[in-house]
């Protein structure tokens, strides 16, 4: 990665035009050299530092301020309507959008395609050819699981965490820059990194999960697969060959999915150590070439994150090193006058989070950086911070080679919904399904029964996660569609009875009789349950519903309304009953886990999940999928994350009995703090055997790595994939430590009866800790590593370091 000195607290009177002595170019022609060769910047050839070096001094102090301000294509075009498709723009409003507002522009709006590729060559045309400078902006949109302008919709992430397949994960990330990218856009805000271990909170959705190690891993695969490559009419090799052809966005940098009380935005409470074991790690492992950051809302420790100069100046500038842009959230910055109260005007929140975070402003507030032109006239503010912030952006824009190749491509309706990415779509909604329960293997069901019930208010829905476009489950595929169709393709004669039974939102048990009649007809009868979340559009929308989402939190993770009721009819038929949970996060619903037959786990689909669910129920797919998120028993055993602290989870658990005796206990007095299902778990159609694990060495120093090898025997009759887990826990240490941790993950295919040895290395540094010095540490002593899931043990060896 590229290395940088950031300037804090001297001022920088050579990038100030004001104070400029001998100069290679005129003030009345700053985009040209005086001696009418061509300037640094302009050349693509030229290393990334010298072209920032030179088209920073050209800049004026106001032009600095616009590039770290996101402007909105709404300035000079209609966005209301997502299906209008009338290709004209509002001068005036382009002219004044770019006058203060030009770094970067939010573009994700629903338009039609045409309309949207209008709008982006008229705002970079007007940036390139119409303004002194010619400095492109960075159009941006969201794709946390596709981008929001009708792009293919993928597995929510928590879903995409569940395949536990980094390389897959990477193809889809790949898939999102490519629609992208076609329609001119530069910027992508995804992946999000924060911990899934507050489950109230609405956004679990959105994240890799619980683990900060699975986190890591597959945001860098994100974050790879989105940015690797060239754009066209870049030159691969130029600028010291550091391209990239999309800006991933980090975020939310960092601790916010652990907010007091689940509430979105409230306050984390966390020590340094936390903060250093938890929070940062997969921001660390994913981030650093990421080309883009994103902050967060809320307050680490009492100080709000956009204004934290321990966490984004000290660490992430000073001590990794990242040279990139930063951004605030929407509106966040105004959140120091309105929510954290650390400040009582524009200048004092604007001054807070560019002297202390070098971060850009996003729109959605009151817009705080218009006061920064004033402030550095005042002398409240030293223009080096704006420096330092500006310089962050172009390189970023340079690494994209955006000076280049700022524009739409003519054949964007080429790169969008190919065959090769719906094949891509097909495998992770089919790796992302998890396989939680099946007790005397009811699953798979045979294409030759006779008959099988469809029941609940999932059944005839798509149920995409937040992040979405207006309208995007129009191009998603119902389970009930989904089966009918996996029978039509097999020439089946199997009978399907659907009835919804209930609403997701309703008390409402009128619709019981006929659900239970439809079981009473049928051989099995599979019943879909769970969570709903909706589009950007109606997520927002007053008088609408949803249980998950952004700003969408939670006081229980069970079932709504009549949903449970409908399971337990049904159960109670005697009929076999495979219960399907399609949701955003854990369902605590331990009655459904003792009583189904069956029970899966289908995290937010993408736009085939309703195809890939028969595959799995009927076979055609073994399951293949892990939990990234342990399952509580409720809301009131929460927190229920596998890597608890040693001593924290005694167990003398109570409990209620079917017929609701009452057997007490003390933790809890009637219930227990063991999950339903815990992180890592997830069944198969076949059996597999772990043997001759052995590490290499088994001795090691603090500054080593070593190898664990296992072999894994597919034992059953059907060809299957498999996750190697391997699990570290530290015997004796300074410092409380987890009771485990994941350091290492392999996924492998196996075909039936047949075998192979898997090698997984773990780095030196995943056995330090944050030791009473406040420095990361590996210590010596004995460490056990486990094969296995987070709640089961294969097989176990010892590790021993040495001084």
């Amino acid at each position: 990665m590229l290395v940088l000195s950031i300037l804090l607290l001297v001022p920088v009177a050579f990038c100030s035009i004001s104070s400029l002595g001998s100069r290679e170019f005129s003030l009345v022609a700053r985009g040209t050299n005086s001696d009418g060769s061509l300037p640094t910047y302009k050349n693509p050839n030229a290393s990334i530092e010298d072209r920032v070096a030179d088209l920073l001094p050209r800049m004026t102090l106001e032009e600095k301020v616009a590039q770290i301000i996101q402007g909105d294509i709404d300035g000079w075009m209609n966005t209301t309507d997502p299906l209008d498709n009338t290709l004209v723009f509002n001068q005036s409003g382009l002219e004044d959008m770019m006058s203060t507002k030009a770094g970067s522009i939010w573009g994700g709006y629903a338009m039609p395609y045409e309309k949207f590729v209008f709008a982006l060559n008229v705002g970079q045309k007007y940036l390139m050819e119409n303004t002194t400078l010619g400095i492109p902006a960075m159009f941006q949109s969201e794709g946390l699981h596709g981008f929001t302008n009708n792009g293919t919709i993928f597995p929510s992430p928590i879903g995409l965490a569940a395949s536990f397949n980094p390389e897959l994960l990477s193809s889809v990330a790949n898939v999102i820059a490519t629609e992208a990218e076609g329609l001119g856009l530069s910027q992508i805000f995804a992946p999000v990194l924060d911990m899934s271990r507050e489950l109230r909170w609405g956004r679990v959705e959105e994240n890799f999960g619980e683990d900060p190690f699975l986190t890591g891993e597959m945001g860098l695969a994100y974050v790879s697969g989105l940015q690797n490559g060239t754009r066209r009419n870049v030159t691969a090799d130029g600028s010291g060959g550091i391209r990239k052809r999309m800006a991933a966005t980090c975020k939310h940098f960092t601790a916010y999915g652990s907010p007091m009380a689940g509430l979105n935005t409230a306050p984390v409470v966390g020590s340094e150590r936390d903060l250093r074991t938890i929070y940062l790690p997969a921001f660390q492992k994913a981030c650093l070439e990421s080309l883009a950051i994103m902050t967060a809302y809320s307050a680490y420790d009492s100080i709000p994150l956009v204004a934290n100069k321990h966490i984004l100046s000290d660490i992430l500038r000073d001590e990794w090193q990242y040279p990139y842009w930063v951004t605030t959230d929407a509106g966040a910055v105004d959140l120091l006058i309105s929510q954290h109260k650390t400040c009582d005007t524009r200048e004092c929140a604007a001054k807070a989070v560019i002297e202390n975070g070098l971060s850009g402003e996003m729109g959605g507030g009151s817009y705080t950086y218009l006061t920064l032109p004033d402030q550095v006239a005042a002398g409240t503010v030293n223009e080096s911070y704006i420096d330092e912030t500006v310089k962050a952006m172009l390189r970023t824009k340079f690494t994209l080679g955006l000076f280049e190749s700022p524009y739409p491509y003519s054949d964007y309706l080429s790169t969008i919904r190919t065959p090769e990415s719906r094949q891509v779509l097909l495998q992770m909604e089919e790796e992302a399904i998890v396989l939680l329960e099946n007790r005397d293997n009811v699953l798979p069901l045979s294409t030759d029964i006779s008959s099988i019930a469809l029941i609940g208010p999932q059944v005839n829905r798509v149920t995409f996660g937040d992040y979405v476009f207006f309208n995007a489950s129009l191009n998603g595929i119902t389970p009930l569609a989904g089966f009918q169709e996996f029978l039509s393709n097999r020439s089946s004669s199997t009978r399907i009875n659907f009835a919804q039974g209930c609403e997701l939102w309703s008390n409402d048990q009128s619709g019981f009789d006929e659900a239970v009649s439809a079981a009473q007809q049928s051989d099995v009868a599979i019943v879909m349950v769970g969570t709903w979340s909706l589009d950007q559009t109606l997520l927002w929308t007053p008088g609408t519903n949803a249980t998950t989402g952004e700003h969408v939190d939670l006081s229980s993770l069970s079932l709504v309304g009549a949903q449970l009721p409908l399971v337990e009819v049904i159960v109670n038929t005697g009929k076999p009953t495979v219960v399907v949970f399609v949701s955003g996060k854990p369902v605590s619903e331990p009655w459904i886990q003792a009583h189904a037959n069956a029970v899966i786990q289908q995290f937010y689909p993408g736009e085939l999940g309703g195809l890939a669910l028969p595959e799995i129920i009927f076979g055609a797919v073994n399951p293949s999928g892990k939990l990234p998120v342990s399952f509580p028993r409720s809301v009131g055993t929460t927190p229920d994350f596998y890597n608890y602290l040693n001593g924290m989870r005694p167990v003398d658990a109570g409990m209620i009995t079917d017929n609701d005796t009452l057997v007490f206990g003390h933790q809890y007095v009637l219930n227990s703090p063991i999950p339903i299902w815990s992180f890592g778990h997830g069944l198969s159609y076949t059996t597999f055997n772990y043997t001759n694990l052995s590490l290499n060495p088994t001795s090691i120093g603090t500054s080593d790595n070593f190898n664990v090898t296992v072999t894994v025997h597919n034992t059953g009759l059907v060809d299957g994939k498999e996750v190697v887990q391997v699990y570290l826990s530290d015997v004796v240490s300074s410092v409380v430590t987890p009771v485990q941790r994941l350091v290492g993950f392999q996924k492998i295919d196996l075909p039936a009866g047949s075998s192979r040895t898997v090698s997984i290395e773990v780095v030196s540094s995943q056995l330090a800790l944050w030791n009473l010095d406040n420095e990361w540490a590996v210590e010596p002593g004995v460490f056990t590593v486990t094969i296995g899931t987070s709640d089961e043990t294969f097989s176990q060896a010892t590790l021993t370091v040495t001084a």
